[in-house]
């Protein structure tokens, strides 16, 4: 089989640059020099040829080339059925995704490739899945720059095996240079890290945070060819943020190659320049915290026991603090606010400030919004005053991004609360500047940016099907231990449909539609002398069996599904709704009839 002259040249050109990529003439080298040096005595200091293939392959250098090397058919795409033409294309041993994705010339990427996980120790005695078998995954989630990757999801081990690439535009969110290549001195200043999550599914569908790290790219802007390894080290959340999770092996590489890579000295250099300066705002912001707290003090001695939190974190501040994002993103004037609930304990919920002055108060956790009427105390003892339904008692402070006010109202209470912002009698503001000065947009700090939302991924309709076939068999097996048998009504649970549409509709719009409609179905589909009786529950996960004992609790659920009497029908409805993130929410409705018997 022969090449035409000018394929041959460029085979031999594509071999040239990756046995330089490998560095292969340097090892080549070392070996040679190795072998004269303890193989050979000083007087016959020459090597043939087959004594140098000998010591290569007994290294392992021959078997690491022809790994790398291989070849592959040009396919004629018009006619597949055709014979192949002769190997003319040459690939890397794993296909990077570049593949399959649209390049622009004119842009820098960074290809990140995950090659795998090791001392995973947690699941060091897990047995290797049978092919089929239903297991637990990790799943590794990336963002960088208002972009976002999703890996394979992969069986939990010891040594899981990732093996996905992502191809990361470097300045993707610059505007105006879009036909301008960045070089790698440009690249140096861009300070955004890739944010890393590796996230735990049960065989439930259950997910867990495992671990969060921030990986700093740019030391391969030093590395030689544009190549670098990195091995992370992943630690814990929450309680377990000092215990060592497990190590990905990561490996990073700049597409286009850099015509000049810098010196290690110089982002090293930059690295601690960027540390002292954000070190010096935080500072300077600490002195002037400490000043604002002090002037908070004097107004009142009583401040001192008041939740004033300018630096805090936890569970529910993180779900109210993106809470607080999302509604400043949808253009509403929101608050994280800091205070107490129930028997003085510590939490955290957003409100709203409307523009007819309506304050809402959303609680993070479960989605209910509450309306804030204030009790004026100076009203006589007889006047009718609102009984408040929210269930937070006081509040100390409330922030966003851009503006801090502490409660320097004589009572924290809430009910007694005033949210004139504007009076610094009642809110003491922080100044403006100060925020700013270590929250200014696009700044790196230690809060990251919050990345895009993706859309869901679930499929509602098939979801829902799922769910429902579910309870069906889990019902079947109840009434089954019971000596009961169960007949299902198909057309009474189709009839259940436009109720949780209906439920869904007004819990997240408070808008009641539909109601008297599918009461007058359910009249039609019940015959006389018949009862009905139905039950909806709204979940936010998709666990069948955990709802279905959840739903077992409720003694007024049980009574529907241990349903005895003459000529019982059985029905359920599931409907899933879906929101951003694959977020949802699961609506669920048991339901029978019987004929009543006197």
């Amino acid at each position: 089989m022969s090449l035409p002259p000018q394929k041959a040249s460029q085979l031999k050109e594509i071999i040239h640059q990756q046995l330089l990529k490998m560095d292969v003439h340097g090892r080549i080298r070392e070996v040679l020099a190795e072998t004269i040096r303890e193989e050979l005595a000083p007087e016959h200091q020459q090597l043939s040829t087959e004594d140098l293939i000998k010591a290569l392959r007994q290294r392992g250098i021959i078997d690491d080339v022809m790994k790398e090397l291989k070849f592959v058919s040009d396919m004629n795409e018009t006619d597949r059925t055709s014979a192949p033409k002769p190997s003319t294309h040459f690939v890397e041993r794993e296909p990077p995704v570049l593949k399959k994705t649209n390049i622009d010339p004119t842009r820098r990427y960074l290809y990140l490739q995950v090659l795998g996980g090791k001392a995973f120790l947690e699941h060091l005695q897990e047995p290797e899945p049978l092919p089929g078998q239903i297991c637990s995954t990790f799943t590794l989630c990336l963002h960088f720059r208002n972009q976002r990757f999703r890996s394979k999801p992969v069986p939990c081990a010891c040594e899981p095996d990732f093996q996905d690439g992502f191809l990361l535009e470097i300045h993707k969110d610059s505007l105006g240079d879009g036909s301008k290549m960045v070089d790698a001195t440009t690249m140096l200043s861009i300070c955004d890290p890739v944010h890393m999550v590796l996230i735990k599914t049960d065989t439930f569908g259950e997910t867990t945070l495992v671990a969060s790290y921030f990986l700093e790219w740019r030391s391969v802007l030093a590395a030689e060819n544009g190549i670098t390894n990195v091995a992370v080290e992943l630690l814990g959340v929450g309680t377990e943020s000092k215990v060592s999770v497990g190590v990905l092996n990561i490996r990073l590489e700049m597409y286009p190659q850099l015509n000049k890579t810098l010196s290690s000295e110089i982002t090293s250099t930059q690295f601690t320049l960027e540390r002292q300066k954000t070190a010096e705002k935080e500072r300077l912001f600490l002195v002037y915290a400490k000043q604002w707290w002090r002037e908070y003090l004097q107004i009142r001695p009583t401040h001192n026991a008041r939740l004033v939190k300018i630096f805090a974190q936890g569970d529910c501040e993180d779900h109210a603090n993106l809470l607080c994002s999302l509604l400043l993103g949808f253009g509403l004037e929101a608050f994280v606010c800091v205070g107490t609930k129930a028997k003085g304990v510590p939490h955290t919920w957003v409100m709203t400030c409307g523009s007819d002055e309506t304050i809402t108060f959303w609680e993070s956790l479960t989605g209910h919004r509450y309306l804030h009427r204030p009790i004026n105390p100076d009203d006589p003892p007889l006047a009718e005053q609102p009984k408040p339904l929210y269930p937070y008692r006081t509040i100390g402070c409330i922030f966003n991004h851009q503006k801090f006010f502490g409660n320097c109202q004589p009572s924290d209470a809430v009910d007694v609360c005033v949210f004139d912002l504007h009076d610094e009698s009642k809110w003491k503001p922080m100044s403006g500047e100060a925020i700013k000065s270590v929250c200014p947009p696009g700044s790196t700090s230690s809060v990251p940016p919050f990345p895009p939302l993706c859309a869901s991924t679930i499929d509602a309709a098939v979801t829902s099907n799922e769910i429902e076939v579910q309870l069906r068999i889990l019902v079947s097996e109840q009434r089954k231990d019971l000596g009961l048998s169960t007949v299902w009504d198909d057309q009474l649970s189709y009839l259940l449909s436009p109720a949780l549409a209906a439920y869904e509709l007004e819990r997240t719009t408070g808008v009641s539609a539909g109601n008297e409609e599918f009461q007058d179905a359910v009249r039609r589909a019940v015959p006389d002398g018949h009862t009905f009786k139905g039950f909806p529950i709204h979940f936010v996960h998709r666990n069948a069996r955990r709802a279905f004992a959840t739903c077992l609790r409720s003694p007024f659920c049980e009574e529907i599904i241990c349903c005895r009497g003459d000529q019982v029908r059985l029905a359920v409805r599931v409907r899933v709704f879906t929101y951003p993130e694959s977020a949802c929410a699961v609506w669920i409705m048991f339901a029978c009839k019987y004929r009543s018997v006197l």
